[in-house]
């Protein structure tokens, strides 16, 4: 058996179907899972399963899936569930970048739809999600892992981006609560505090943003996302059984610069 060998396990992965999500999507494919893919756009999530297919031999769903909808995660679990009959693993990465408002301009509007996605979209995937690792783990079968794409921003400051800074710290809060109250169904919970990545999302902001924030991350470049592949390898596999409640920067060092 191979140290990583994710076969027989189910991974969950929000917003799986590009960028961040993607990559980590790829290496719990090649690591032999099977990948469930939650994300909103059909196309997108065709041409993600395509491709993660030929990657590992686990099998991979894509459903269209909005976090911000209660009822579509409860259909997705259900559509999960019967795809794969078990979740072992979840990551709650779906996001959005926020209303890129000024606090003197903050609309209730856009503070709202942000933490409905951020915040609230995890909690509630969350909420489905453990019911079903509760049921097995009282079955005697292990209970499960959460990771949440969280984001140094949570800790940092940042011009024009208080209502996602604040949708991310709040998302630490919720890691080190279902850390806390899950543990006794042997549940594990943990968020990534993202750094700066080439994603659509930065792709949108200027230029000047992605230059200056590679002269202040120490190690002096994005993150990689082939990286990322083995990090939720790691997060998914047993061999992280023993890390809970933390929130974890992965950021070339730019927390601390």
């Amino acid at each position: 058996m191979e140290l990583f060998d994710l076969t027989g396990r189910t991974a969950i992965i929000t917003g799986g179907n590009g960028g961040l999500g993607l990559a980590m999507a790829r290496g719990l494919a090649k690591a032999g899972a099977n990948v469930a893919i939650w994300a909103r756009n059909a196309d997108k999530n065709a041409a993600a399963v395509e491709e993660l297919r030929t990657l590992g031999a686990g099998d991979v769903l894509a459903l269209t899936c909005d976090v911000a909808d209660e009822a579509g995660i409860e259909q997705a679990m259900e559509q999960t569930l019967g795809a794969f009959g078990r979740v072992d693993v979840c990551f709650a990465n779906a996001g959005i970048s926020g209303a890129g408002t000024a606090i003197p301009d903050i609309t209730a509007e856009g503070w709202d739809h942000t933490m409905a996605v951020n915040t609230r979209g995890a909690a509630l995937v969350y909420k489905h999600v453990t019911r079903h690792m509760i049921a097995r783990a009282k079955d005697g079968d292990a209970g499960g892992k959460l990771i949440a794409t969280s984001s140094g921003q949570s800790i940092m400051g940042v011009n024009r981006s208080s209502d996602y800074a604040a949708s991310k710290a709040a998302l630490n809060g919720l890691t080190r609560a279902a850390a806390f109250e899950l543990a006794r169904h042997r549940i594990t919970a943990n968020a990534l505090l993202f750094g700066y990545y080439e994603t659509e999302i930065t792709a949108k902001a200027d230029p000047k943003f992605g230059e200056w924030m590679s002269r202040r991350i120490p190690l002096r470049r994005p993150g990689d996302h082939a990286g990322l592949e083995g990090l939720a390898v790691f997060f998914a596999s047993p061999h992280s059984d023993y890390i809970t409640g933390q929130c974890l920067p992965v950021d070339g060092g730019l927390c601390i610069s």
